[in-house]
């Protein structure tokens, strides 16, 4: 049996195996998931919420923006709080100030004498961690003090929500237009929201499990955890990180070292050795026949430019909220765009024009590969291309149209606003994604049909696996698909995942993978056959933590401890490969001065190298930073995370993306001599940039939000009292310099475009060692 055979088989019995684990730990989130309640009552019997109370106000939630309105267990927006951990102090400090008038004569809790405040505190957790939930009827039953202090803090909601001028102050520096729920009704639905999340996060779980499996001990309850597993970091209520994020973090760091060390064996047993491949004397491409098919994805690759400039102009804005509140320079900006949409359509344009650029990709590479043009492909292409801007221009209406509260609730999950970070736009919408990405992999799939069918060659597995990476692509945005409208919060965010970790980072980085050696390959630079083997090994190393790696986004979302204990040891294997990146782009660079007429890939090049260097730093090193449980218990919704969100997504998917738009244009462009100049200012503006950004702002305000995190509890982490700091402001102020320079990059590659079909100067005959030819 071959090498190459053995890996696909290999492959093929992780994926089955890594999904088959997959799915069950969803059964376990669904049979662990905080339970939702038919009715709260006091205990006198008056009924508080309801279930479609509750249920209401989550859509109401859903049509202010969601997550892109401050967060809800730790996912979400980073200016206004977590409303979870929010409500969830708020209510513990109502009840303690409450027991502090009546038992010691003080106004508040903070000015009884230090033992009063510790008995206090032990009466609250007792009361509060306490599960009162009733399966048999759906129940929640609270004592009385509960219930006023409850009352208390959905009134502070209903201010906050609506144009109440005691909250005004607050509303500005949570970034939130006025009025922002119209509705009193629906603004007290939304407060019936809130208190549930956080009644899950401080309410122990009433399934008879405990947390540990240490021996017992006699006369000493088992520790036992929150549905949310003590998160957030609450000190006043008891929530603190549970045995199993200690363990687990600790194992997830063994785990590392053992993959670095195998990996480091395996790279010393299999590198290095020359197999006396000859490089051409001329490129291999330069005679590509360019298909009317393969033109019309030069529409693409403008839209990428588009979006990608549009992207850049929305975060901009979203992070001038941050300083200014509802104002830009002085215009009341909130009232037309509000931070929650400008916010939305930064995050969702970042994801649109990478994928937008790795499908034009797909499309320009089927036909230069099998050179089979297929019947009405270019009436693809292009019908292809109208619909993902009706889609764009679609969703992003309905979008705004919920946030201004103008779509009504009824309508706004299949055309408005679904809340969901990074799964925002609406039902309607995201089946007409989906059946649109079933489109191109069927323009794909046919242009490389003759490849799949035809005689065995030694590209045929790396191109196998393009086409599967296709078909995953097409496929899994279905995972998108599986919660409806009022699915359980858990179960919404495992699918979720699916989409955002398993779509994104997983069968792209796949893609990605296959359409570079298929790149390297066809220019001569790399043996087929070695290149098949590398590729399947790498997207086994890839896969094997990648997938079950998912569930690190979820450990405090109602998820058991094995699950905990799988995302923590499976998303550290994910840092293994990048921990050699090294290697692959001292490898790249190599073939970039293989020979002179590589000159002409000089900057697809340059950008395949920065994503190794982002995939070290964003990828590897900002990620593992956050991925084990203990880390992320204090780090999950503060600024830590878009660090590592940041120079992961464009520094690893966007700069990849840049460079497959840049080698289609060579193709598409074939003849054109380039604007060293312009390319030169966009990579190192567009790299520079980003990593101001990351230093000089995002790395030191997440770690001071941290040290505040760990010493005063996750809710001031995240209040108005610390994002209103001064040095806080200074440091957002601090992304200028490297918004600026990031932005002149963006300018200079759009510029560039440009310059290839307006006015272009035409190479020489034989320059670069090649004789020029197009279709």
């Amino acid at each position: 049996m071959g090498n190459t055979r053995r890996l696909w088989i290999g492959l093929a019995v992780l994926l089955i195996a890594s999904f088959s684990v997959l799915l069950w730990s969803g059964g376990e989130i669904n049979r662990y998931k905080p339970p939702m309640p038919e009715q709260v009552v006091a205990q006198d019997g008056t009924v508080i919420y309801t279930r479609a109370d509750m249920e209401r106000g989550r859509q109401v939630w859903q049509t202010t923006g969601g997550m892109q309105l401050g967060s809800i267990w730790g996912h979400g927006a980073y200016v206004a709080p977590d409303w979870s951990a929010d409500w969830l102090h708020r209510e513990a400090i109502e009840i303690l100030n409450m027991w502090a008038r009546a038992d010691g004569g003080m106004a508040t809790y903070e000015q009884l004498p230090a033992g009063d405040r510790a008995s206090l505190q032990g009466r609250l957790q007792e009361m509060m961690r306490e599960n009162t939930y009733d399966p048999a009827t759906g129940t929640i039953t609270l004592d009385m003090d509960r219930v006023v202090a409850m009352s208390n803090v959905s009134a502070h909601y209903e201010s906050l929500f609506g144009n109440d001028p005691a909250t005004a102050e607050l509303r500005e520096a949570y970034a939130m237009k006025n009025n922002t729920v119209p509705d009193a009704e629906h603004r007290r639905a939304l407060a019936s929201f809130f208190w549930w999340t956080a009644w899950a996060a401080t309410t122990e779980r009433h399934v008879g499990v405990s947390e540990t499996v240490a021996p017992d001990r006699p006369g000493i309850a088992e520790k036992r955890v929150t549905y949310t597993n003590n998160w957030p970091g609450e000190p006043l209520v008891g929530n603190t990180p549970p045995p199993s994020t200690w363990v687990w973090s600790a194992f997830s760091v063994l785990f590392l070292i053992a993959g670095i060390a195998l990996l480091g064996w395996h790279h010393a047993v299999t590198h290095g050795h020359d197999d006396g491949h000859r490089i051409p004397d001329r490129d291999p491409l330069a005679a590509l026949k360019v298909t009317p098919s393969m033109r019309a994805t030069a529409k693409y690759f403008w839209l990428v430019l588009a979006l990608f400039l549009v992207q850049i102009l929305f975060g901009a804005m979203t992070a001038h909220y941050q300083i200014e509140g509802q104002q830009a320079y002085g215009f009341q900006l909130s009232e037309i765009l509000p931070y929650s949409i400008t916010r939305t359509w930064h995050t969702q344009l970042a994801v649109l024009w990478i994928a937008v650029a790795w499908l034009g990709t797909g499309l320009y590479i089927g036909p230069a590969l099998s050179g089979h043009e297929p019947r009405f492909q270019r009436l693809g292409v292009n019908f292809l291309f109208a619909c993902l801007v009706i889609i764009v221009v679609g969703a992003f209406a309905g979008q705004w149209f919920a946030v201004m509260q103008k779509l009504g609730i009824a309508n706004n999950f299949w055309f408005g606003h679904q809340g969901w970070e990074y799964a925002d736009i609406g039902r309607f919408w995201q089946w007409f994604l989906f059946i649109g990405l079933l489109l191109w992999l069927t323009m794909v799939g046919r242009a490389l049909w003759p490849v799949l069918t035809g005689p065995k060659t030694d590209t045929k597995s790396i191109v196998g696996l393009l086409f599967l990476s296709t078909v995953a692509i097409g496929v899994f945005f279905a995972a998108g698909l599986m919660w409806r409208e009022h699915t359980h919060i858990s179960i919404v965010e495992y699918w979720r995942w699916w989409l955002v970790h398993l779509w994104v980072e997983g069968f792209f980085e796949v893609f990605a993978t296959a359409v570079m050696a298929l790149i390297f390959t066809k220019l001569g630079l790399l043996r087929a056959s070695t290149a098949s083997v590398a590729v399947l090994f790498a997207t086994i190393v890839f896969m094997t933590g990648g997938v079950l790696g998912t569930l690190h986004h979820l450990y405090f979302v109602g998820s058991p401890t094995a699950v905990i204990a799988l995302g923590a040891s499976f998303s550290a294997l994910e840092v293994v490969p990048l921990a050699y990146i090294g290697f692959e782009a001292y490898h790249t660079y190599r073939l970039g001065k293989a020979t002179p007429w590589m000159q002409r890939y000089r900057w697809p090049i340059f950008f395949f190298l920065s994503v190794s260097f982002w995939n070290l730093v964003g990828a590897g090193l900002f990620g593992f930073l956050i991925n084990p449980p203990l880390s992320l218990y204090y780090m999950q919704g503060l600024n830590l995370t878009p660090l590592h969100g940041h120079t992961a997504l464009f520094g690893v998917y966007g700069m990849l993306g840049i460079a497959l738009v840049l080698f289609c244009m060579r193709g598409l462009r074939p003849n054109q001599v380039w604007n060293e100049k312009a390319l030169r200012i966009s990579f190192w503006s567009l790299n520079i940039g980003l990593a101001l950004m990351a230093v000089l702002t995002l790395l030191p305000l997440g770690t001071m939000q941290l040290l505040a995190a760990i010493e005063h509890g996750y809710w001031y982490a995240r209040s108005a009292e610390f994002m209103q700091k001064p040095i806080v402001d200074l440091l957002v102020w601090m992304r200028v310099p490297g918004d600026t320079i990031f932005s002149i990059g963006a300018l200079a590659l759009i510029y560039f475009v440009l310059r290839l079909w307006v006015k272009p100067k035409l190479e020489e005959p034989g320059e670069h060692g090649s004789e020029i030819q197009s279709g």
